[in-house]
């Protein structure tokens, strides 16, 4: 037990979320409890946990999560380790929430150059219809940037998926790439704007656009339902600037959605609902979005992905290649994560703030925002 890697999960505490404090002890060993001394209170070692009041084995569970991210049928688990089908899919319930949380904190808290960045759709069957998951991803690094799920193809849907790409996006030159449906050039328009002051004039900030978007779309079609006609627009932007982003995130290639459509496979196959032609459909939408945060974790930040090794040179004649996740790639860690540093990852609580109250603050209050908020 380490107690200087946890860190105090009381959202009343004012030591809350901090690494490293010196706040937490060992409070019982053999039960694996740990204390903070600030707040006095205790917990759990694996609190903010996939496997929080979890009885079964964790290495079990993990075998068995592992499988159903890798598109393994429910039923054959079922058959393989007698379990009942209403435990595995809490146990997935509760992995799609904890993954969740870790790509909101990782990957939607980042900023990043994107330099370009793909989008597209997928229509999911149900048992009640069929939703739409629409999702994002980096080009040059291939990492997921997130996806939203909806009843309807529409505008709101559209629009949820670029404020997800707006929040993680750096102002910097930046190509996007969709299909031919026309809300994402308006959604896309609306969601990269800043607010701009009004210096000396009364009213609200307005909205200036990002100079530097480019806004391309791939419209596939056929000609008398044989023959596949293939149409690339560019919406907005030179073509120069296009050129140059193409070239920095995918070395070579003409205006294209090839990445996103990869993506789009890897989540089919891992995917039952997703598979063309199935029978395994969906039956709630929150199902789907459960599985779409886990397979999305498990490929940013679990998985090698085969074109984003690099050589490393030995010599003049040998050489080996340095494997990389898509997390690895975009900086966001250091190394391949395994199944069990996934699930054991805590994501920690915002910071403590005073709570508002009516005249001065007391002399324990400044010494609380003095201590632990700065």
């Amino acid at each position: 037990m380490n107690p200087r890697a946890i860190f105090c999960p009381n959202p009343d505490c004012p030591a809350r979320g901090q690494i490293g404090a010196g706040n937490i002890s060992v409070h019982s060993q053999q039960e694996q409890r740990y204390a903070c001394e600030v707040c006095g209170t205790t917990f759990g070692a694996n609190k903010g946990t996939l496997f929080y009041r979890l009885k079964t084995d964790a290495q079990l569970v993990m075998i068995v999560l592992t499988l159903l991210a890798h598109g393994c049928p429910l039923q054959a688990i079922v058959a393989a380790y007698g379990f009942d089908e209403r435990t595995i899919k809490s146990w997935w319930q509760r992995a799609g929430e904890h993954c969740q949380k870790v790509h909101e904190h990782t990957v939607g808290q980042s900023q990043l150059d994107l330099q370009q960045a793909q989008a597209d759709e997928l229509k999911v069957k149900t048992q009640g219809g069929t939703v739409w998951m629409a999702l994002a991803i980096m080009v040059s690094t291939r990492l997921w940037l997130g996806g939203v799920i909806s009843a309807h193809r529409d505008k709101a849907l559209i629009q949820a998926l670029a404020d997800q790409i707006r929040t993680i996006a750096l102002c910097r030159p930046l190509l996007l790439a969709v299909d031919g449906l026309p809300s994402y050039v308006k959604a896309f328009q609306q969601a990269f704007r800043s607010k701009v002051p009004r210096w000396g004039q009364p009213g609200r900030c307005y909205l200036r656009p990002w100079s530097q978007i480019a806004i391309v779309q791939v419209v596939k079609g056929r000609t008398a339902g044989v023959k596949l006609t293939i149409q690339r627009r560019i919406v907005q932007g030179c073509s120069q600037m296009i050129a140059r982003l193409i070239e920095a995130s995918q070395g070579q290639g003409d205006i294209n959605t090839a990445f996103i459509e990869r993506l789009n496979a890897t989540l089919r196959q891992r995917l039952a609902p997703l598979a063309r032609r199935t029978r395994a459909l969906a039956r709630q939408p929150e199902t789907l979005q459960t599985g779409m945060f886990v397979v999305g974790c498990f490929y940013n930040f679990c998985t090698y992905h085969q074109s984003l090794r690099i050589p490393l040179y030995l010599s003049e004649c040998r050489r080996r290649w340095l494997q990389r996740t898509p997390a690895i790639a975009a900086g966001l860690t250091d190394h391949c994560w395994t199944v069990q540093e996934l699930f054991l990852f805590r994501v920690p609580p915002p910071r403590w703030t005073p709570p508002k109250r009516r005249g001065r603050p007391s002399k324990e209050t400044l010494r609380l925002v003095q201590q632990w908020c700065h």
